[in-house]
């Protein structure tokens, strides 16, 4: 009788450790599955990638071509357009200076570009997205005006702060965010990005100042104002007046 139970409890204790070992295999499985598909399935970092048959007029995806590691200089890797401030002589009063691979190739592939940005005072970095990457910023002179629009999940809340030398502030990939210089002399904030070409929409020139505008009717919804006032921000925002005029005239609406 007490040889019979043993068996039974031998029985039973092999039956759940099999249990227990095929659940790790399992998890183990996915886990490698997962791994892989981040691995071989990276987030793009341009805006659209078309296939195409013939790679002879295709471009490489996700980066630039590397050089040859042997042809590689010490000139390759520092970047000296920081030196001298920015100009803000411009409408907005501000200036940024991107440090993305374009501008700065010995960063390809590793992700880590930078900006300056330059404020006279009241200059403004209008609001615009990254919809490519988070941006963390460092104010070197101050004070400056931030903040950051939260999606339609949290009811579009607004985030601000007033930050000075040495304040940090953070705007997560693809939200609406700003700065602006609220003193009385110029601003100086250096940021760091998580992707090597993060991209960047302005707003109001993505909505008002696009190649070709978007129909009258669709803004006039959308922004609940009279045709005139879509008219002159349209007209504002294109870089090419006749070119704007033209395309009203020929607009299908």
């Amino acid at each position: 009788m007490h040889s019979h139970t043993n068996s039974k409890l031998l029985h039973f204790n092999g039956a759940k450790i099999l249990s227990n070992m095929k659940l790790l295999i399992t998890l183990v499985t996915l886990s490698l599955a997962a791994a892989t598909s981040l691995a071989y399935d990276p987030d793009l970092l341009q805006d659209i990638c078309v296939a195409i048959n013939n790679t002879n007029d295709g471009v490489f995806v996700n980066g630039k071509f590397c050089k040859d590691l042997k042809l590689a200089t010490a000139d390759d890797f520092p970047f000296t357009m920081y030196r001298t401030p920015g100009n803000t002589n411009n409408l907005l009063g501000s200036k940024v200076t991107p440090a993305f691979v374009d501008q700065f190739p010995g960063i390809n592939t590793l992700g880590i570009p930078m900006a300056r940005l330059d404020f006279a005072p009241n200059g403004l970095n209008t609001p615009h997205t990254h919809p490519r990457g988070t941006e963390i910023l460092v104010v070197i002179e101050g004070p400056l005006y931030v903040g950051f629009v939260t999606s339609n999940k949290l009811n579009n809340t607004l985030f601000t702060k007033i930050l000075y030398p040495g304040d940090v502030s953070v705007f997560p990939i693809g939200l609406i965010h700003f700065q602006l210089n609220v003193g009385k002399t110029n601003a100086v904030a250096f940021a760091d990005l998580s992707s090597q070409n993060p991209g960047v929409i302005m707003i109001t020139k993505s909505v008002f100042g696009v190649n070709p505008p978007i129909s009258d009717d669709v803004l006039v919804k959308a922004f609940q104002v009279d045709k005139k006032v879509v008219d002159v921000l349209q007209a504002h925002f294109c870089s090419v007046i006749g070119l704007y005029r033209l395309q009203k005239t020929s607009s299908p609406f």
